[in-house]
């Protein structure tokens, strides 16, 4: 490029994201936060100093033992009902839509200080499907996403499929044509691109020859996040424990303690109203008091981070163990790859599933494929990708950048579509 590209491309990602910007002898991306490109999709409302923290500054506050709510993966939010909701932040009522404005209008305001110019075009990534077959509703959701892009500042806002964004990073690189399968495993969805990636086909303006088929599942890595706690943790606290009488305790509780968006549903008076019945009729009272102690002390993302960094740790060792002292003194608590393996089996079928749908659609022999191309967070889990791997056996296995593929080949396209 001989000038700066006067749009940037952005990937709002449920666990992470970037923004990225095309200009001569530079790196794509814009560094976002302590010289990092990725910024963690994270906001932390500090109750104690009246404040508003983004990223990592957002964890840290959180974990320091501020008084304040979190809130993580807000892109869930997206096509799901809780979008025309609110929560409660410091006392008052904040709209989820307001929520996801104030973010998406951080990550413009950084990369804007970065740049040292402003930015009236977008080009935002998106998944292959916000709603698993419900095209309605999956166009509702990029409408509430472009509104809110819009009302944070941007004159301009297109949409491009992220594995597709992630292949355009890739193609840039490619010295011959290649068939490939995009992988890109965020932290909400698994979303797959078949594509004719070359040299020559990069300066294409019209690529609809070359896109043999997309597809995608809402699986992701805070997905495996939530199986690893309901099958691995939340038996500590109770889960699938069972009454005096014998039957099963309930598992909403649960179930919102292990999903990132849902924690702060746990804390309510009608959540703790629920768990006080609970407790009277239990029988495991040891694991009911840790639960208490939880929800009393507002650790549920506490926890959820410890069990994030275990699924990160198994995804190289063998065992990963928690310390969970803050539940009960002297706590800890180990899991076993075998174990984590186990616990993610549907998913990891579901994902294998969605790709061997995409081959038989796009009616491409497996053996023609040349590479897989894996991007996302979410990719780095060993059993999911050798899974992936499985079905295309003659393909070789190439790994992107996990957290920044997809926000580099935004950036390429806002200068192909705005100059």
């Amino acid at each position: 490029m001989e000038t700066p590209a006067r749009a940037c491309g952005i990937d709002f990602g449920t666990s992470n994201s970037t923004v990225g910007w095309a200009r001569p002898g530079a790196p794509l991306l814009l560094a976002l936060e302590d010289g990092k490109p990725t910024l963690p999709s994270a906001v932390f409302f500090n109750a104690d100093e009246d404040s508003t923290h983004y990223g990592r500054a957002a964890l840290h506050e959180y974990l320091e033992g501020y008084e304040g709510r979190l809130m993580r993966a807000l892109k869930s939010l997206l096509g799901s009902s809780l979008i025309d909701g609110h929560t409660e932040v410091l006392g008052r009522a904040l709209p989820f839509r307001a929520l996801l404005a104030s973010f998406i209008g951080e990550l413009k305001a950084r990369a804007e200080a970065q740049a040292g110019r402003s930015f009236e075009q977008a080009v935002l990534g998106r998944p292959v499907h916000f709603v698993d077959g419900d095209e309605a509703a999956d166009r509702k959701a990029q409408d509430e996403l472009e509104a809110i892009a819009r009302g944070a500042g941007f004159r301009e806002v297109s949409f491009q499929f992220e594995p597709i964004g992630a292949a355009r990073h890739y193609e840039a690189g490619l010295e011959r044509e290649e068939l490939v399968l995009i992988a890109d495993i965020g932290g909400g969805t698994a979303d797959f691109s078949l594509l004719r990636l070359s040299p020559a086909r990069l300066a294409r303006e019209d690529r609809r020859d070359d896109l043999l088929g997309n597809a995608g599942v809402h699986i992701g890595g805070t997905d495996f996040d939530r199986a690893l706690s309901l099958d691995c943790v939340m038996p500590l606290l109770g889960y699938r424990s069972r009454t005096r009488a014998g039957a099963e305790l309930p598992s909403a509780l649960f179930f919102q303690l292990a999903t990132w968006h849902t924690i702060n549903f746990a804390y309510t008076r009608q959540a703790w109203a629920d768990l006080q019945q609970l407790y009277r009729g239990a029988s495991a009272r040891a694991a009911l008091d840790r639960l208490s102690r939880l929800i009393n002390q507002r650790e549920g993302h506490w926890l959820a981070l410890q069990v994030e960094e275990a699924k990160i740790a198994l995804s190289h060792a063998h065992r990963a163990e928690l310390d969970l002292d803050r539940l009960e003194p002297g706590l800890a608590h180990v899991i076993e790859r075998e174990d984590y393996v186990r616990a993610t089996q549907g998913l990891v079928e579901g994902v294998a599933a969605t790709v061997d749908a995409l081959l038989r659609a796009s009616g491409v022999a497996r053996e023609r494929v040349d590479t897989v191309y894996f991007t996302g967070g979410g990719s780095a889990v060993p059993q999911l990708r050798a899974r992936i791997a499985a079905e295309l056996p003659g393909a070789k296995r190439v790994e992107g950048d996990l957290h920044g593929s997809i926000g580099a080949g935004l950036a390429l396209e806002a200068a192909r579509r705005y100059g």
